[in-house]
Protein backbone atom coordinates (compact mmCIF):
# COMPACT_ATOMS: atom_id res chain seq x y z
CA UNK A 1 0.00 0.00 0.00
CA UNK A 2 1.79 3.75 -0.75
CA UNK A 3 2.59 5.53 1.73
CA UNK A 4 0.33 8.60 1.53
CA UNK A 5 3.04 10.68 2.97
CA UNK A 6 5.68 10.11 -0.06
CA UNK A 7 2.86 8.87 -2.77
CA UNK A 8 2.65 12.22 -4.63
CA UNK A 9 0.54 10.41 -7.54
CA UNK A 10 -2.18 12.83 -7.81
CA UNK A 11 -4.80 11.44 -10.53
CA UNK A 12 -7.64 13.77 -9.30
CA UNK A 13 -5.34 16.98 -10.25
CA UNK A 14 -5.74 18.48 -13.93
CA UNK A 15 -1.90 18.99 -14.42
CA UNK A 16 -2.37 21.44 -17.19
CA UNK A 17 -4.33 23.95 -14.72
CA UNK A 18 -1.76 22.86 -11.38
CA UNK A 19 1.89 24.02 -10.90
CA UNK A 20 4.30 25.68 -8.13
CA UNK A 21 3.86 29.05 -6.97
CA UNK A 22 5.23 31.89 -9.22
CA UNK A 23 7.34 33.35 -6.54
CA UNK A 24 8.06 35.89 -8.96
CA UNK A 25 4.32 37.29 -9.23
CA UNK A 26 4.14 36.77 -5.36
CA UNK A 27 6.95 38.85 -4.44
CA UNK A 28 8.13 41.06 -7.16
CA UNK A 29 4.91 42.36 -8.75
CA UNK A 30 4.87 45.80 -10.54
CA UNK A 31 4.66 48.70 -7.61
CA UNK A 32 1.70 50.84 -7.87
CA UNK A 33 3.02 54.47 -6.76
CA UNK A 34 -0.50 55.74 -6.23
CA UNK A 35 -2.28 56.36 -2.57
CA UNK A 36 -4.02 53.47 -1.22
CA UNK A 37 -7.63 54.07 -2.14
CA UNK A 38 -10.10 53.54 0.41
CA UNK A 39 -14.54 53.63 0.68
CA UNK A 40 -15.62 54.51 4.09
CA UNK A 41 -19.13 53.06 4.48
CA UNK A 42 -21.02 53.59 7.61
CA UNK A 43 -24.27 52.52 8.93
CA UNK A 44 -27.10 54.78 10.41
CA UNK A 45 -28.51 58.40 9.16
CA UNK A 46 -29.11 59.96 12.12
CA UNK A 47 -28.06 63.42 12.58
CA UNK A 48 -25.56 62.69 14.94
CA UNK A 49 -24.18 59.59 13.49
CA UNK A 50 -21.41 57.82 15.58
CA UNK A 51 -21.05 55.25 13.24
CA UNK A 52 -20.38 58.06 10.68
CA UNK A 53 -18.63 60.29 13.06
CA UNK A 54 -16.34 57.16 14.30
CA UNK A 55 -15.66 56.78 10.22
CA UNK A 56 -14.74 60.19 9.81
CA UNK A 57 -11.91 60.06 12.06
CA UNK A 58 -10.65 56.72 10.63
CA UNK A 59 -11.02 59.18 7.30
CA UNK A 60 -8.50 61.41 8.93
CA UNK A 61 -5.74 58.89 10.07
CA UNK A 62 -5.96 57.23 6.47
CA UNK A 63 -5.28 60.50 5.26
CA UNK A 64 -2.36 61.64 7.20
CA UNK A 65 -1.05 57.31 6.29
CA UNK A 66 -1.18 59.04 2.84
CA UNK A 67 -4.29 57.17 1.91
CA UNK A 68 -7.26 58.85 -0.67
CA UNK A 69 -10.53 58.48 0.91
CA UNK A 70 -13.75 58.71 -0.24
CA UNK A 71 -17.26 58.54 1.77
CA UNK A 72 -20.79 56.70 0.42
CA UNK A 73 -23.54 58.79 2.07
CA UNK A 74 -26.20 56.18 1.80
CA UNK A 75 -29.06 58.55 2.45
CA UNK A 76 -31.55 57.55 -0.77
CA UNK A 77 -30.40 54.32 -1.24
CA UNK A 78 -33.44 52.09 -2.24
CA UNK A 79 -34.10 48.46 -0.43
CA UNK A 80 -32.68 45.59 -2.61
CA UNK A 81 -35.69 44.18 -4.69
CA UNK A 82 -38.12 47.38 -3.85
CA UNK A 83 -38.67 47.87 -8.03
CA UNK A 84 -35.07 49.39 -8.88
CA UNK A 85 -32.39 47.52 -10.03
CA UNK A 86 -28.90 48.81 -10.14
CA UNK A 87 -29.42 51.36 -12.96
CA UNK A 88 -30.80 53.83 -9.64
CA UNK A 89 -28.55 56.61 -9.15
CA UNK A 90 -27.47 55.72 -6.05
CA UNK A 91 -26.86 52.00 -6.63
CA UNK A 92 -24.65 53.36 -9.57
CA UNK A 93 -22.45 55.29 -7.29
CA UNK A 94 -21.92 53.22 -4.70
CA UNK A 95 -20.75 50.37 -7.41
CA UNK A 96 -18.55 53.07 -8.77
CA UNK A 97 -17.01 53.78 -5.66
CA UNK A 98 -16.79 49.91 -5.03
CA UNK A 99 -14.84 49.36 -8.10
CA UNK A 100 -12.62 52.46 -7.25
CA UNK A 101 -11.28 51.18 -4.54
CA UNK A 102 -8.19 48.82 -3.24
CA UNK A 103 -9.79 48.64 0.21
CA UNK A 104 -13.26 49.51 2.74
CA UNK A 105 -13.61 50.26 6.27
CA UNK A 106 -17.30 49.20 7.33
CA UNK A 107 -18.28 51.21 10.65
CA UNK A 108 -21.88 50.18 11.89
CA UNK A 109 -24.08 50.86 15.02
CA UNK A 110 -24.73 47.53 16.99
CA UNK A 111 -28.82 47.70 16.64
CA UNK A 112 -30.66 44.27 18.19
CA UNK A 113 -27.15 42.74 18.61
CA UNK A 114 -26.68 42.60 15.15
CA UNK A 115 -25.13 45.45 12.26
CA UNK A 116 -28.11 48.19 11.29
CA UNK A 117 -30.30 47.32 8.09
CA UNK A 118 -29.10 50.10 6.52
CA UNK A 119 -25.51 48.93 6.68
CA UNK A 120 -26.48 45.19 5.33
CA UNK A 121 -28.45 46.95 2.72
CA UNK A 122 -25.48 48.72 1.18
CA UNK A 123 -23.24 45.36 0.94
CA UNK A 124 -26.46 43.18 -0.43
CA UNK A 125 -26.29 46.19 -3.13
CA UNK A 126 -22.54 45.42 -3.96
CA UNK A 127 -22.54 42.66 -6.44
CA UNK A 128 -20.44 39.04 -6.09
CA UNK A 129 -19.59 39.70 -9.55
CA UNK A 130 -20.55 42.21 -12.43
CA UNK A 131 -19.94 41.09 -15.78
CA UNK A 132 -16.61 39.39 -15.61
CA UNK A 133 -15.48 41.53 -12.89
CA UNK A 134 -15.75 40.69 -9.03
CA UNK A 135 -15.77 44.19 -7.36
CA UNK A 136 -14.52 43.13 -3.88
CA UNK A 137 -12.59 40.59 -4.47
CA UNK A 138 -8.93 40.69 -2.84
CA UNK A 139 -9.64 43.97 -1.77
CA UNK A 140 -8.93 44.90 1.70
CA UNK A 141 -11.35 45.27 4.97
CA UNK A 142 -11.27 46.89 8.38
CA UNK A 143 -14.58 46.55 10.55
CA UNK A 144 -15.81 48.93 13.50
CA UNK A 145 -19.15 49.27 15.14
CA UNK A 146 -20.73 51.66 17.85
CA UNK A 147 -22.51 50.65 20.53
CA UNK A 148 -25.03 52.42 23.06
CA UNK A 149 -24.19 49.94 25.88
CA UNK A 150 -21.29 47.94 26.81
CA UNK A 151 -18.74 46.54 24.84
CA UNK A 152 -19.60 44.26 21.96
CA UNK A 153 -18.38 42.20 19.19
CA UNK A 154 -21.64 41.03 17.53
CA UNK A 155 -22.13 43.34 14.48
CA UNK A 156 -18.12 43.74 13.93
CA UNK A 157 -18.38 39.68 13.89
CA UNK A 158 -21.30 39.82 10.92
CA UNK A 159 -19.35 41.78 8.86
CA UNK A 160 -16.21 39.99 9.06
CA UNK A 161 -18.75 36.86 7.55
CA UNK A 162 -19.69 39.18 4.84
CA UNK A 163 -16.61 40.61 4.27
CA UNK A 164 -15.16 36.76 3.48
CA UNK A 165 -18.67 36.52 1.82
CA UNK A 166 -17.50 38.74 -0.43
CA UNK A 167 -13.97 37.21 -0.99
CA UNK A 168 -12.39 40.45 0.46
CA UNK A 169 -9.31 40.34 2.86
CA UNK A 170 -10.25 41.49 6.00
CA UNK A 171 -7.35 42.62 8.43
CA UNK A 172 -6.77 40.73 11.52
CA UNK A 173 -7.40 44.00 14.14
CA UNK A 174 -11.09 45.83 14.29
CA UNK A 175 -12.72 48.65 16.27
CA UNK A 176 -15.59 48.28 19.25
CA UNK A 177 -16.93 51.83 20.84
CA UNK A 178 -18.54 51.19 23.32
CA UNK A 179 -20.91 54.13 25.35
CA UNK A 180 -19.96 55.91 21.93
CA UNK A 181 -22.20 58.98 23.13
CA UNK A 182 -19.60 59.46 25.71
CA UNK A 183 -16.52 59.46 23.37
CA UNK A 184 -17.38 62.68 21.35
CA UNK A 185 -17.51 65.94 21.56
CA UNK A 186 -20.03 68.29 20.97
CA UNK A 187 -18.01 69.12 17.43
CA UNK A 188 -18.23 65.73 16.64
CA UNK A 189 -14.59 64.58 17.65
CA UNK A 190 -13.36 61.57 19.57
CA UNK A 191 -12.01 62.48 22.94
CA UNK A 192 -8.13 60.89 23.35
CA UNK A 193 -8.38 57.58 24.40
CA UNK A 194 -7.71 53.68 24.19
CA UNK A 195 -10.52 53.65 21.92
CA UNK A 196 -9.40 55.89 19.45
CA UNK A 197 -6.14 54.52 19.66
CA UNK A 198 -7.35 51.21 18.34
CA UNK A 199 -8.72 53.27 15.28
CA UNK A 200 -5.72 54.21 14.85
CA UNK A 201 -4.23 50.44 15.23
CA UNK A 202 -6.76 49.29 12.96
CA UNK A 203 -6.11 52.08 9.72
CA UNK A 204 -2.44 51.25 9.86
CA UNK A 205 -2.78 47.83 9.62
CA UNK A 206 -5.55 48.77 6.50
CA UNK A 207 -2.93 50.44 4.90
CA UNK A 208 0.00 48.34 5.14
CA UNK A 209 -2.09 45.11 4.44
CA UNK A 210 -3.74 47.34 1.20
CA UNK A 211 0.24 48.28 0.18
CA UNK A 212 1.27 44.48 0.66
CA UNK A 213 -1.69 43.16 -1.17
CA UNK A 214 -3.23 45.40 -3.71
CA UNK A 215 -0.52 44.58 -6.66
CA UNK A 216 -0.34 40.94 -6.00
CA UNK A 217 -4.22 40.41 -5.29
CA UNK A 218 -4.57 38.87 -9.36
CA UNK A 219 -2.35 36.19 -8.21
CA UNK A 220 -3.77 36.04 -4.77
CA UNK A 221 -6.76 35.08 -5.60
CA UNK A 222 -6.06 32.87 -8.66
CA UNK A 223 -7.52 29.51 -8.11
CA UNK A 224 -7.00 26.28 -9.42
CA UNK A 225 -10.53 25.08 -9.69
CA UNK A 226 -11.01 28.05 -12.06
CA UNK A 227 -8.44 27.39 -13.90
CA UNK A 228 -9.25 23.88 -14.07
CA UNK A 229 -13.26 24.97 -15.11
CA UNK A 230 -11.81 27.45 -17.79
CA UNK A 231 -9.62 25.50 -19.43
CA UNK A 232 -12.18 22.56 -19.57
CA UNK A 233 -14.54 25.26 -21.08
CA UNK A 234 -12.02 26.55 -23.89
CA UNK A 235 -11.78 22.39 -25.13
CA UNK A 236 -15.47 22.44 -25.67
CA UNK A 237 -15.67 25.36 -27.51
CA UNK A 238 -12.76 24.15 -29.16
CA UNK A 239 -13.75 20.72 -29.73
CA UNK A 240 -17.08 21.88 -30.81
CA UNK A 241 -15.34 24.24 -33.29
CA UNK A 242 -13.90 21.32 -35.04
CA UNK A 243 -16.90 19.17 -34.83
CA UNK A 244 -18.65 21.95 -36.99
Amino acid sequence: MPDPLTDLTTPQIDEASFGPVDHDRLQSPAISTHPPRILLLYGSLRARSFSRLSAEEAARILTGLGAEVRFFNPSGLPLVDDGVDATHPKVRELRDLVAWCEGMVWSSPERHGAMTGLMKTQIDWIPLSEGAVRPTQGKTLAVMQVSGGSQSFNAVNQMRLLGRWMRMLTIPNQSSIPKAFQEFDEAGRMRPSPLYDRIVDVMEELVKFTLLTRDRKAYLVDRYSERKETAAALMKRVNLSSAT
